[in-house]
């Protein structure tokens, strides 16, 4: 017993004061707090990968962003004012780009992923939801950042309208974006979890929330978002796949034959594919009012998609599968690869190499 009370007395006397100095760390929020150096972070979980001119970008967790100007025979990582996980990036021209993640987190740059600044997250856009649906700011003297004051009347749907808004600002900045689409250096869409959808118009100095113009009553996730040909496709859940309706201004649903998660669509004029869940994709010809399967003969997730720079349609999986199409997404065959890397996004930088990024980090990939 004697031994006993010693043992607890000595670890108490160890553990107390450890414990009390880490209770007296102030919280950080990982919002307000920058991204810390890491030699290793093009080696760990990467989840974005895009183009800005010749140079890659890839996003990834704790805020990491990294950049290459020579095919990835080295990196650099970029200065980021927060630690939230990053999950996308877009990039319309070569200066400008933006990247979203947890926490509601949108970033832009305007020298090409070397150096980012915030420009929206969770807590603003709770708010300017707010603002934006009942007409009035929710915290009351905070300022509304996104600076809209296009305040939709309320009608028989007040209540619901209210409640939904109240949610999202008793719940805090949980709820990430998944995917952000730019068109140009001013006009863009940002995507998420529970309908999460803003578009800006002035390059993200303020943001509109669409979560009225998208036929999602029971507010799917949005997974992604990407134009084809002149389109612009949503994927979500349950097979569900919205298409902007450019006259109407919102995004209508069509269903796929399929009850799984799209997390994504790529393709070309005339040929759209959505895919997802266990190895899962449909092809529409027709602009999405009709899908049919394609058999892609992968078990697994798919994750991302590109267009190389010859035409050809490229998916990549969870598993480390390379799929190829030449006849615009009908059929695919698997490319072969000495070491196949797990990816979670891809980009074409030529007609034959592919940027991938997945839990092992960045990997510059030849295709034959």
């Amino acid at each position: 017993m004697r031994s006993r009370t010693f043992v607890i007395a000595l670890m108490t006397a160890f553990l107390l004061p450890a414990c009390l100095a880490f209770a007296a760390e102030p919280f950080q929020d990982v919002l307000d707090t920058p991204a810390a150096p890491s030699r290793l972070a093009q080696k760990t979980l990467l989840v974005g990968v895009t183009v800005a001119g010749k140079r890659i970008v890839c996003v990834g967790q704790h805020g990491h962003i990294l950049y290459s100007d020579n095919q990835s025979k080295s990196w650099t990582q970029a200065a980021v004012p927060v630690s939230s996980d990053l999950l996308a990036v877009s990039f319309p021209s070569p200066q400008n780009g933006w990247a979203v993640g947890h926490d509601g987190v949108v970033l832009h740059t305007a020298d090409g992923g070397a150096n980012w600044v915030k420009q929206f997250d969770g807590r603003a856009a709770a708010q300017v939801m707010a603002s934006h649906y009942l007409g009035r700011n929710s915290c009351g003297s905070c300022h509304d950042p996104g600076g809209s004051t296009d305040v939709k009347p309320v009608g028989a749907e007040t209540a619901a309208l209210m409640a939904e808004m109240q949610k999202f600002l008793d719940q805090g900045p949980d709820k990430p974006f998944l995917d952000v689409y730019f068109e140009s250096d001013t006009t863009g869409f940002i995507v998420g979890a529970f309908n999460l959808i803003f578009r800006t118009t002035d390059g993200g100095k303020s943001w509109v929330p669409w979560y009225d113009r998208i036929d999602n009553p029971k507010h799917y996730h949005l997974y992604a978002i990407r134009p084809v040909g002149r389109d612009l496709f949503i994927t979500s859940e349950q097979g569900t796949i919205f298409k902007l309706d450019q006259a109407k201004g919102r995004f209508a649903a069509t269903k796929a034959p399929y009850a799984g998660t799209f997390f994504g669509v790529t393709g070309k004029a005339g040929a759209v594919i959505a895919f997802g869940m266990r190895g899962n994709a449909f092809r529409s010809s027709d602009g999405g009012a009709n899908w049919q399967k394609v058999e892609t003969g992968v078990p697994v997730g798919l994750m991302g998609a590109t267009v190389t720079a010859d035409g050809r349609i490229v998916l990549v999986s969870q598993g480390g599968h390379v799929l190829l199409s030449s006849d615009d997404g009908v059929s695919f065959t698997q490319a072969k690869l000495d070491q196949p890397l797990p990816a979670a996004a891809v980009a074409a930088l030529d007609g034959n190499t592919l940027a991938m990024v997945g839990p092992r980090g960045v990997k510059v990939q030849s295709i034959k």
